[in-house]
């Protein structure tokens, strides 16, 4: 990971192969994460916020949104240092939700870069990632691919 005066500099595209692995740190999704998702969203489902109604459904108790935890894992992502101010954009996502996530989980991402594809009439290429959102038990709750489009390394100023 480089550094300049203002933070880390993620890695840009022609610096990353395929095969390359990133892993997270964890997250521990709370009660105020489910009612703060819940208010930011719009989606109150019972499922997330209501304690009863949960309590006789197939899980048994609250489960925490699946898009909350996508949205974690998205930015357990950019706190790698990866993608910092190298990333242009986040172009696509495919989930598959396969496991609850309860309040309580602890969350960390492993993420596997699968495809290259250079795009020089931008100045990099598009970085397919298969991503794999895993609980404490090392169960995988969440997987799918990301897209990011990522900028090529600067040239440096050829000395005349």
């Amino acid at each position: 990971m480089r550094f300049n005066e203002h933070g880390p500099i993620g890695v840009y595209f022609d610096e990353i192969t395929l095969g390359t692995v990133w892993h997270t740190r964890g997250r521990t999704i709370t009660e105020a994460d489910v009612v703060n998702f819940a208010a930011l969203t719009g989606d109150y489902n019972p499922m997330h916020t209501n304690a009863h109604y949960a309590e006789h459904s197939a899980f048994g108790k609250r489960v925490a949104h699946g898009m909350l935890s996508l949205s974690y894992a998205v930015g357990q992502m950019y706190q790698l240092g990866v993608l910092e101010q190298t990333i242009i954009a986040f172009r696509g996502l495919e989930a598959k939700f396969s496991l609850p996530v309860l309040i309580g989980d602890t969350l960390q991402v492993k993420g596997t870069v699968t495809d290259l594809k250079p795009m020089s009439r931008i100045g990099g290429g598009n970085v397919t990632v298969a991503f794999e959102i895993i609980n404490q038990d090392g169960k995988v709750v969440q997987k799918g691919t990301w897209e990011f489009l990522m900028a090529n390394k600067p040239t440096e100023p050829s000395a005349s």
